[in-house]
């Protein structure tokens, strides 16, 4: 099926560059791709014009607040997705769900909603709401089998919430592509930098020298046993967790510190700052809790460019969320690295006993016995042959490739499903 129009309805701009591999199948397929995001500047949008994508500028902020200001803007945002003439209409996110759904109401097209992270379902008020509006989908595209079972539970049958992945660029998250791009740069180099590598007969940078350079930017012994935590900090939400913060820095730093009194050559690098001016500020007061920033064994670096060469330099990930998709380990996995994750939403689905270990969510004790059963077999040699099977397990099961095909063919389904109603 070739020349549908689809409309990818999404409320950020700095955000969602998981999307792409999908819109890129997409028009790959012969389908006419535009994406509709809030107005102004941003990584997404500039992507996207970059790859050759219509950007359309959405009227509707994605804010529900009770005044005329909503009811206007998503009545402007129908009238949009009206002109546009959809065959299918593509969303992610949930205040983009709830936009979606109640701007096409009584349009004739199809509704399809993606589902990457399971948050908002944690919430009771909004799973007993969604309950009801599921129903207004044509498809819920679940990210992980835990989405989808809770769709399960709202009463959505089976053909309506199939379980897909969006996946991870897994050729772009090995340490052997990354490597070879950081040896390409070497030959790059200046004439006199060059003829001093070939004296020496290097013809680039190793993966164990690449590793031992991060570590000599960090301050931290070329043996010791690292840990890595990739992950935004998110301001604690009062409808969910009890105001806890959904990542689980409060339960990996007090295990760290009793971990690291019996383990002291080992270091806890962390990545990530605040994905919001509260989330930042939960962030500091983390910081300030904890000791962070009197504690030479941990490391918190707010942002980087360039993630890669921290998971190289690394031996462990670690992921203890309270709630969560796929999330970090399969990136980490990707690169060769064994992930301790919380058995929270889709976290479990992403290890096996071959790959990493699984503890109960919100609890430190379980994640430092976890800690130190990493560093036995950090230890004895045997770390390496779980990272050997955390990347084996992220290209068969986790690559977006086939994910992109997946929902692609899931979306022109849908399109038939429409066609024939």
């Amino acid at each position: 099926m070739a020349g549908l129009r689809i409309a990818i309805l999404f409320k950020h701009r700095q955000s969602g560059r998981w999307m792409l591999p999908q819109v890129e199948e997409l028009r790959r397929r012969g389908h006419q791709v535009m994406v509709v995001l809030p107005p102004g500047p941003g990584p997404l949008p500039t992507e996207l014009t970059r790859r050759g994508f219509e950007v359309v500028e959405s009227p509707f902020d994605f804010r529900f607040r009770p005044n005329l200001a909503t009811l206007r803007g998503l009545w402007r945002l129908r009238r949009l997705l009206r002109d546009l003439r959809l065959d299918i209409l593509k969303y992610h996110l949930y205040a983009s769900a709830l936009a979606a759904r109640f701007s096409s109401v009584g349009l004739r097209l199809g509704r399809v909603h993606v589902v990457v992270g399971p948050l908002f379902l944690e919430s009771r008020l909004i799973r007993t709401v969604e309950r009801w509006l599921w129903r207004a989908d044509d498809v819920v595209i679940c990210g992980t089998e835990y989405t989808s079972r809770q769709y399960g539970a709202l009463g959505a049958p089976p053909q309506r919430r199939p379980a897909t992945t969006p996946g991870i660029d897994t050729g772009h998250f090995s340490r052997r592509r990354y490597v070879a791009q950081q040896r390409h740069v070497a030959k790059r180099r200046t004439g006199a930098e060059r003829d001093h590598a070939a004296e020496s007969g290097s013809d680039g940078p190793t993966a164990e020298e690449l590793r031992a350079k991060i570590r000599a930017e960090l301050g931290v012994a070329q043996d010791a046993f690292i840990v890595i935590m990739v992950a935004y900090v998110y301001a604690p939400k009062r409808l969910t967790y009890n105001g806890r913060g959904i990542k689980g820095h409060d339960l990996l730093l007090p295990a760290w510190q009793s971990f690291h009194a019996r383990h002291p050559n080992s270091h806890l690098l962390l990545i990530g700052g605040g994905f919001s001016p509260a989330g930042e500020t939960h962030r500091r007061d983390l910081v300030h809790r904890f000791g962070v920033d009197t504690d030479p064994s941990v490391t918190w670096l707010e942002s980087v460019t360039e993630v890669r060469p921290y998971y190289n330099a690394a031996d462990l990930s670690v992921s203890p969320s309270l709630s969560e998709g796929h999330g970090a380990p399969v990136e980490a996995g990707s690169m060769g690295l064994p992930s301790i994750v919380s058995d929270a939403g889709g976290l479990p689905e992403v290890v096996d006993e071959a790959s990493g270990w699984v503890v109960p969510a919100g609890e430190v004790a379980p994640l430092e016995a976890a800690l130190v059963a990493a560093y036995r077999d950090y230890e004895a040699g045997e770390l390496t042959r779980r990272g050997d099977a955390a990347r084996e397990r992220m290209v068969t099961f986790f690559d977006h490739g086939p994910a992109a095909e997946r929902i692609a063919d899931i979306v022109e389904r849908t399109a038939a499903g429409v066609r024939t109603r």
